[in-house]
Formats: structure tokens, C-alpha cells, sequence
């Protein structure tokens, strides 16, 4: 019954990579043209490039949406941060843009360490 209502020239999302399927999911989201996006580690598990292309589409999407990115992978953040805010046991340790935030004694100390 599916085959019915599928292209054949489209790929069936099962078949997707992970980044794809990923895309996907924020295309669908976009859709419904929301105000603000909350996207929850959307980099995790994919491949460089992957990574990049993810980093472009939040780009692109400046200034049209609102983003919020929780997500551990820091190349990404500097890639498409505007403002960073960093938290630590429920609260919040820092703000402010990334290269302050790495630089914050605090930050540093409870993510690093030192």
C-alpha cells in the first residue's frame, strides 16, 4: 500500500543516513513555520561533513527562526552561536559569546578541571 503513495525518484526515510534523517526531522518541524526551534544534540552521531551541512542549515535559518542548540560538540556551537549559555547543575554559569565563555574561570574550572 505504501508503494502507492511513494516516489520512486525520493529515497523512504528508513533507508536515510542518520544526518538525513536528521534533516529531515527539522524539515518537518519547519513546515509548520514555527518561531523558534529547539533542537537537542542534532549534530550527535554524524560524520564531519555531516556536521557541516547541519551547521550551514542553522545558518540559514538566522534571522528567520529562533534556535536553541543543546549540544556538546563546541566546533558546532562556534560554527553557528551567536550567544552561548552555559549551565551547571540547573543554573546558569555563564553567558555570553563563545570565546568569553571559554575564557570564564568558572567554566573552565568546572568543565576542565583546572
Amino acid at each position: 500500500m505504501l508503494d502507492e503513495f511513494h516516489d520512486p525518484r525520493e529515497p523512504i526515510a528508513g533507508l536515510l543516513s542518520y544526518g538525513q534523517k536528521q534533516w529531515l526531522e527539522i524539515r518537518m518541524l519547519l513546515m509548520q513555520a514555527p518561531k523558534l526551534l529547539l533542537l537537542d544534540e542534532p549534530v550527535a552521531g554524524m560524520i564531519d561533513e555531516e556536521t557541516e551541512r547541519t551547521a550551514e542549515l542553522c545558518n540559514t535559518l538566522a534571522g528567520k527562526h529562533s534556535l536553541i542548540v543543546v549540544e556538546h560538540d563546541m566546533d558546532f556551537v562556534a560554527r553557528i552561536a551567536r550567544k552561548v549559555t552555559v549551565l551547571h547543575e540547573g543554573s546558569v554559569l555563564a553567558e555570553g559569546t563563545m570565546d568569553a565563555v571559554q575564557n570564564d574561570p568558572r567554566v573552565i574550572e568546572v568543565y576542565l578541571g583546572r
